[in-house]
């Protein structure tokens, strides 16, 4: 049965930023023997005076470490890689997991679930900068005042037009499309050759038969490692009404079938009034986004079971997002 993700995992998609698909990737975190401060109660019972050094934890804060862990292990192997560089190792070799126990699809569990030991060896990675992300954040209604309390140093905006965060250089890609709209984008990926020398890489594509893909160039052609190279997908189709989802991937795979490198693709509706709606320019403004947030009209807590049976509640719920 497993792995599946769990009822009370938070799903996307972003509302702040809904070009990104979130979540990224999935990590253990249910029933994870965890250790355990002696000086709380190990049950929701304040009066509890047992003690414990371990206890049976659910959440985020269990998937995490699992994640963390993980992209630790990916340094030691690598440790010139960036921190964007590790989590595309991550995401692009993570196991596929199955659509059919998650109706939400990628939107519940991202690029699928953590393959530490694949991730040494990615093939391509998709590398990105501080600079990278400065220009993301200043599409995205930040200013150079706002820039610099992110950044901490003497960053600039030097264009805050509005704009889709198609061309960040992310180990995925979502397209999100206003309801009754056509389906259009063109997204733009640069990828760092880290497998062998001479290698070719060909692009597969798996997507509705009625969405038009296309990957230029659909081939390509390394002769040393640290090259890099880049492609576009552009993403064609009719119109769409109340789609939750549509599901698909873009994978490399290198002649000898030793790299394989998926990244999904989806395409979803966006309802007006929604928090992720962007009417208008305004929308991208930190101002209307805050004003946006979701409200929730019931707690998230998830009550498991802990120690020697007491019911144990964890504050942050789900699967590392």
């Amino acid at each position: 049965m497993a792995p599946v993700v769990v009822s009370f995992s938070s799903r996307g998609p972003s509302p702040i930023t809904p070009d990104i698909l979130k979540p990224d990737i999935t990590a253990p975190g249910v029933d994870i023997l965890a250790g355990w401060s002696p000086i709380s109660p190990p049950s929701v019972y304040y009066d509890d005076t047992r003690n414990t050094l371990f206890n049976i934890i659910s959440g985020t804060s269990m998937s995490c470490p699992h994640a963390s862990g993980a992209a630790a292990f990916i340094k030691a192997v690598h440790p010139n890689w960036s921190p964007a560089a590790i989590k595309s190792a991550l995401m692009t070799t993570a196991y596929v997991m199955d659509p059919r126990k998650h109706k939400d699809l990628e939107l519940t569990y991202g690029s699928g679930q953590i393959n530490p030991v694949a991730a040494r060896k990615p093939g391509l990675v998709f590398d990105a900068s501080e600079t990278d992300y400065i220009n993301f954040l200043c599409k995205q209604g930040y200013n150079t005042t706002t820039l610099q309390l992110v950044t901490g140093d003497n960053s600039t905006c030097t264009d805050t037009t509005p704009g889709r965060a198609w061309d960040l250089n992310y180990p995925s890609f979502s397209l999100y499309v206003e309801d009754g709209q056509t389906m259009m984008g063109t997204f733009t990926r640069t990828v760092t050759n880290v497998g062998a020398a001479n290698s070719n890489y060909t692009a597969s594509l798996y997507m509705p038969a009625w969405i038009d893909v296309v990957v230029e160039p659909s081939v390509l052609t390394f002769s040393t490692i640290g090259e890099t190279k880049t492609f576009t997908v552009n993403v064609t189709g009719p119109p769409i009404w109340q789609q939750p989802i549509i599901s698909g991937a873009i994978t490399w795979t290198d002649e000898t079938n030793t790299y394989v490198v998926r990244t999904p693709l989806v395409v979803y509706n966006y309802i007006p009034g929604a928090p992720y709606n962007l009417e208008s320019d305004e929308s991208y403004s930190s101002f209307s986004r805050a004003q946006k947030k979701p409200t929730f009209s019931h707690s998230t807590v998830y009550h498991k079971s802990g120690i020697m049976g007491q019911s144990k509640a964890h504050p942050h719920p789900g699967f590392f997002n």
